[in-house]
């Protein structure tokens, strides 16, 4: 069975690694002692999809939906900063080049997706609405939503 759990993981270490940025799963990403300030990634599941075989066979195919919002803000310790389209553009770029970018010559991932017992099949990208703004604080988001193929074949 494909424990989605795993999946989460696995795509929220992914996009953490290769980004050099803090990931939130379902939330704002936490220190010990509050939140991160931006810029950082939000991490959501939006659908899932089993296929195949049922969930009791451990032959099973499952696709996933995650949203990932890239945060813009402010700069930390920086009064008159705020967020930009540039840096929130930035962001969206390296969450696509870190989730489905190839390497042109052997057209594997760049970046491994490391899940027990499952194998990614597909990754692409859905739908990519774009940027969303609030001019109250300075902070723009964009949003992404990339689809996972996973088996355990």
């Amino acid at each position: 069975m494909i424990e989605k759990r795993l999946v989460t993981n696995a795509l929220v270490a992914l996009l953490g690694t290769a980004t050099a940025l803090p990931v939130g799963k379902g939330s704002i990403p936490r220190t010990t002692t509050g939140f991160k300030a931006p810029p950082y990634y939000v991490v959501q599941v939006v659908d899932v999809a089993a296929a195949g075989a049922p969930y009791a066979d451990q032959n099973e195919d499952m696709e996933i939906v995650y949203q990932v919002t890239s945060v813009s803000g402010p700069t930390p310790g920086q009064s008159a900063s705020y967020g930009t389209l540039e840096q929130a553009e930035g962001l969206a770029d390296k969450a696509r080049q870190a989730l489905i970018g190839r390497d042109p010559a052997t057209s594997q991932w760049l970046h491994n997706l490391d899940i027990p017992s499952t194998s990614c099949t597909c990754r692409e990208l859905e739908t990519e609405p774009g940027a969303t703004n609030d001019p109250a604080d300075g902070i723009i988001s964009y949003v992404q939503r990339f689809r996972l193929g996973l088996t355990t074949a």
